[in-house]
């Protein structure tokens, strides 16, 4: 705006002329007259003969207009000019954000895992304890089957395995951590405990067992011994190739002791069926009522001392005799002062002779067994009365019986012989 457009404006809004006479020169159409009582002010801008009216409010606007497009082109040109380090420290911001929670997240998955580990771990370690006290219990099972097979299936402290239909005590392994492992370990250990004590009861059965068949084996070779014999009896209808038993090694101790407890309980068995052969048992069922013993005496029907062969035991006249051992017999039918006689052939040079018999049951060749009726009592040939005459021989010598009677009392039980104080009967 030129200095005369300046001044010209400021004339219009004093309201006077360039001369001062308040009059307007006009060198266009004549504006508007106002409105009486009003007044307003205007804004006039002239140019080249031109003139321009601005109200207030137009002018205010285009004024306000230009302040924000004035501010709008200094902020855009800040922008401009700092948009990269903004952006940077944006960016940088967001990086260190995004870092902390990459931190977070993975501190959060190491947590995860080692908790999952441990869980993982707990319960590895839990199967495998349940799988040891599995495997042995098993092997305990196993045990108390071989023990059947050497003892009384009742010392052998065996464990009873559970039932189809019963309710499974084996405890299950935990899908994770919710507070019952403590439990469930501690009924592992009480598991555990109870198989300690079923192992050690077997230990100790299976030498209680050998130690009864030593016992019994050293009691039998003691019997025979007492009674000078060497006696190994081989049964009938066996055979078959010689293969030495292994023990087991060392580390293995519970299946070592059960096979020197196998070994011990065949040598029992083996010398109890060599006392099958051996005459220990009584001839008669009832107490034996002896009449005359064994050894030097005086002779019934001369009256001057004598060698009595044999022992006398009364009874009634057909009373079962009974083979003391088992044997071949060797002879059956009278035999001079006998009268009618059994005699038994037990093998190893041992021999049992039965006198007086009033029949005789058995023929020459027949094998009999222990307990076996061979014949009845009876009074024939040399004799004062109803007995039995009974006599051991050792290859042919006559022994005394009743030491054989007396150790089948102590392996057997039996009643001892009664020494009769009755009229005797003898032959």
């Amino acid at each position: 705006m030129s200095q005369g457009t300046a001044s010209a404006l400021a004339l219009r809004e004093q309201g006077g002329g360039p001369h001062g006479s308040g009059q307007s020169v006009h060198h266009g159409p004549k504006p508007p007259r106002r409105a009486p009582g009003r007044k307003r002010k205007d804004y006039t801008v002239a140019h080249a003969g031109h003139h321009v009216r601005i109200r207030p409010v137009a002018f205010w606007l285009a004024a306000a207009a230009f302040v924000v497009m004035a501010g709008w082109s200094v902020a855009t040109a800040t922008y401009f000019a700092f948009h990269d380090d903004v952006l940077k420290g944006l960016m940088a911001r967001l990086r260190t954000q995004q870092y902390a929670y990459e931190d977070r997240i993975a501190e959060l998955r190491t947590q995860i895992d080692r908790t999952t580990s441990r869980q993982l771990l707990s319960q590895e370690q839990f199967q495998q304890k349940l799988d040891e006290l599995l495997r042995r219990q098993s092997a305990l099972e196993s045990r108390a089957e071989a023990l059947n097979g050497v003892a009384d299936p009742a010392t052998t402290g065996s464990i009873k395995p559970t039932s189809r239909g019963g309710t499974d005590s084996t405890p299950k392994a935990p899908p994770g951590d919710n507070g019952k492992q403590s439990s469930i370990q501690d009924k592992l250990g009480r598991l555990e405990a109870s198989l300690d004590r079923v192992e050690g009861r077997q230990t100790a059965a299976v030498a209680q067992v050998q130690a009864r068949y030593e016992g019994r084996t050293r009691q039998i070779r003691a019997v025979l011994d007492g009674l000078g014999l060497k006696f190994n009896a081989v049964p009938g209808a066996t055979g078959g190739p010689f293969v030495p038993v292994r023990l087991p090694p060392a580390n293995e101790s519970f299946s070592r002791a059960l096979t020197q407890a196998s070994i011990s309980r065949a040598r029992a068995e083996d010398l109890w069926n060599t006392l099958t052969f051996v005459p220990l048992r009584k001839p008669l069922t009832s107490d034996l009522d002896m009449t005359s013993p064994f050894g030097v005496r005086i002779d019934p029907f001369v009256h001057e001392a004598s060698m009595h062969t044999g022992m006398d035991f009364r009874g009634t006249v057909g009373d079962p005799i009974h083979a003391t051992a088992a044997g071949k017999v060797v002879k059956a039918g009278w035999e001079g002062g006998y009268g009618q006689m059994v005699e038994v052939d037990h093998g190893e040079g041992l021999s049992s002779r039965y006198g007086h018999l009033s029949e005789i049951d058995v023929s020459v060749g027949q094998a009999v067994k222990v307990g076996q009726v061979v014949g009845r009592l009876g009074s024939t040939g040399r004799s004062t009365g109803p007995h039995l005459h009974y006599e051991t021989r050792i290859n042919g010598e006559a022994v005394n019986p009743e030491k054989f009677i007396a150790a089948g009392v102590s392996l057997f039980g039996e009643h001892p012989v009664i020494r009769s104080t009755k009229n005797s009967a003898q032959d």
